[in-house]
């Protein structure tokens, strides 16, 4: 089973590819020192804070026909390059090899709340 997804659905905006600054030498970032370390030791900095430059109009293209399959969990598309129909499929697994994620498929993706609280505390 699958279903179109329509890219009126996406919604632009400029600040959805800012990335996050890690830098304790700015002065205003000071006070977060302690913050900033534990994010450095997150498996999401690499997608928080890399910068990769991306066209607008190739990501409206890749939503225009864009599938979801149910069964096989994958977002597929046809993107037209150089006159050339070429097939597009997104993976949770590429999406990990892509972002560095260190963990695998099978890992935890919530954190239990009590855990997460503890974690806040600490960092004040």
């Amino acid at each position: 089973m699958s279903f179109h997804l329509y890219a009126s659905n996406v919604q632009f905006d400029p600040l959805h590819n800012i990335c996050c600054v890690y830098d304790g030498k700015i002065p205003k970032l000071a006070e977060f020192n302690s913050i900033l370390e534990f994010m450095k030791r997150l498996p999401i900095q690499k997608a928080l804070t890399n910068q990769h430059l991306v066209f607008r109009l190739h990501i409206e293209r890749f939503w225009e026909k864009a599938t979801y399959d149910e069964e096989s969990k994958t977002i597929n598309s046809i993107v037209s390059l150089n006159g050339e129909d070429k097939p597009i499929i997104i993976t949770e697994q590429l999406v990990r090899e892509v972002i560095d994620f260190p963990d695998d498929e099978n890992s935890p993706t919530k954190f239990p709340e009590r855990m997460v609280k503890g974690c806040m505390l600490r960092m004040g």
